[in-house]
């Protein structure tokens, strides 16, 4: 009997003991799951939210219209250059005497054998080719000494330019090819071809050039050392369907294609051919026709979730009106290397591969 009231006190002892840890609630333990789980929740909705944002503002597109039309396009070398004259004399004194007669004016025009100038000493000073005075620092009764200049003729209407043309040209560049001059100036603008080409390279550097002559009949107010540009056409197309370069796009195979509108307002691709481009315009050899209105997105895809999902399940396109159509910028082909629609005037030359 003692001993189990002993036992009793002692059990009652250590439980009045400081010190000894309390076992936690589990009603405590609840609620902290509860507030994870919940915490997690949330997390997963602003995520789930923010992937939605990105996937709409992906699927948003805006497109920007073009339109065929009809005109011609041609693609063309383009070179620089400078004009220099073919015939110039200068005429000289062959020996000391005086001026007897001067028989022309500066700036007056001469023919072949025309009479310039006479010394007492008997030497007559005649033309040797049609072209114009340009010096003439003689008069009558001048003393002149031998080699002192009597008169200087220069043939303005006829002069050559001459065109550095690279490795990389040379074999598109012929003689005999047409080409045309324009100053750059005055805008004057002259028909003529190539000449001639010295195939001996006139380079020492890294990249090889040959020097092609043009001959060019020009017109008053044109003069010697006036810089040009000789552009030489390559290929041409005239009357034909042709579009901003800007408006196509390429499927898997790298073929060219476009997005038209159809009846029910969605976009639709459309495979074309395309024919000479002078890397502003592309001739539509087939696919559309003049007056056909065709769409290009002009929104990248964004970095982001949507990306990678596209990248990895597929591009979605979307049709319809879901997509801002932007028509502000309608480009037609109007510009200074494509002759406007529907013109017949003489070929345009277009933009090629400046030197």
């Amino acid at each position: 009997m003692e001993l189990e009231v002993s036992e009793k006190t002692a059990r009652r002892a250590d439980k009045a003991r400081p010190g000894k840890p309390k076992k936690p609630k589990k009603k405590k333990k609840i609620v902290k799951k509860i507030l994870t789980i919940l915490l997690i929740l949330l997390l997963l909705a602003g995520a789930g939210g923010f992937a939605y944002l990105r996937l709409r503002q992906e699927y948003t597109v805006t497109y920007q219209e073009y339109t065929a039309t009809t005109g011609t396009i041609s693609n063309a070398l383009s070179f620089s250059g400078t004009l220099q004259v073919i015939d110039n004399s200068e005429y000289t004194a062959s020996s000391s005497g005086t001026v007897k007669s001067v028989l022309v004016k500066k700036g007056q025009d001469v023919k072949t054998g025309d009479q310039l100038v006479r010394l007492n000493n008997g030497q007559t000073v005649e033309a040797e080719f049609d072209g114009r005075i340009n010096q003439l620092p003689v008069q009558e009764g001048d003393k002149v000494s031998a080699g002192d200049l009597l008169a200087q003729v220069v043939d303005f209407t006829h002069m050559k330019v001459s065109i550095r043309v690279d490795e990389y040209d040379i074999s598109s560049v012929h003689t005999g090819d047409a080409c045309r001059v324009t100053t750059t100036a005055t805008e004057n603008v002259f028909d003529s071809s190539i000449a001639d080409i010295n195939y001996v390279s006139s380079s020492t550097g890294s990249v090889a050039y040959y020097t092609a002559t043009a001959y060019v009949d020009v017109s008053d107010g044109v003069y010697p050392g006036m810089q040009v540009t000789v552009t030489v056409p390559q290929e041409e197309a005239a009357n034909v369907v042709v579009l901003r370069e800007d408006a196509l796009s390429f499927n898997d195979y790298n073929q060219a294609v476009v997005y038209m509108m159809n009846a029910q307002g969605e976009m639709t691709e459309t495979l074309v051919t395309t024919g000479v481009s002078n890397g502003n315009y592309v001739e539509i050899k087939s696919g559309l026709r003049a007056g056909d209105s065709v769409y290009k997105e002009v929104k990248a895809a964004d970095q982001s979730i949507a990306s990678m999902l596209t990248g990895r399940f597929g591009t979605q396109r979307i049709n319809g009106t879901g997509g801002t159509r932007n028509t502000q910028n309608t480009t037609r082909t109007n510009t200074n290397t494509n002759r406007a629609p529907g013109t017949n005037s003489q070929p345009s030359f277009g933009n090629g591969g400046g030197r």
